[in-house]
């Protein structure tokens, strides 16, 4: 598998890991130019470093990247994994008082400047709801490393997911 990615044009490249988080290029540009990897666990800690380290403003910027969660509106914007994502959560299926209380939610929420982010496989729509109703009276700065310590979540279960697939 890993020398199949070392040997990737830059351009197949990024599309493969441009997704890893949320529509973030720039990351696997800069995870390209770290060529080549001695393995798949080598590649996964330079990527979830590429994004530790970038600048405040660069995660914020992956922050508002992800989509508001159980937003019907918007589900036909939603990348590939996202949508995956949140109908393996079921929050494709919500009742109308769901939806209704999402959609509250994620209003509320946005006093923080970015969406609530939750790493949302193998959670039930009902944990999802109990994670968002407790964390939309954090702090903001504590719900920041909330959002990041999440994004670095999903990323990693994307990567896991990519590592089991041929591609």
């Amino acid at each position: 598998m890993i020398n199949k990615i070392n040997k990737l044009s830059k351009s197949e490249f990024i599309k493969v890991f441009a997704n890893i988080f949320e529509n973030a290029i720039w990351i696997a540009e800069e995870l390209c130019n770290q060529k080549p990897f001695d393995n798949f666990e080598a590649l996964s800690s330079k990527m979830l470093n590429i994004f530790e380290t970038a600048t405040k403003e660069k995660q914020l910027k992956i922050l508002n990247a992800h989509p508001d969660l159980a937003n019907k509106t918007k589900i036909s914007i939603l990348t590939p994994d996202s949508l995956k994502e949140q109908i393996n959560a079921g929050l494709d299926q919500c009742t109308k008082e769901e939806f209704n209380e999402f959609k509250k939610l994620n209003n509320t929420y946005k006093k923080f400047g970015f969406p609530f982010i939750l790493a949302v496989k193998e959670k039930t729509k009902i944990e999802i709801l109990n994670n968002f109703r407790k964390r939309v009276f954090s702090d903001p700065e504590i719900e920041f490393d909330e959002a990041v310590k999440q994004v670095k979540q999903i990323a990693n279960l994307r990567l896991k997911e990519l590592n089991n697939k041929d591609l």
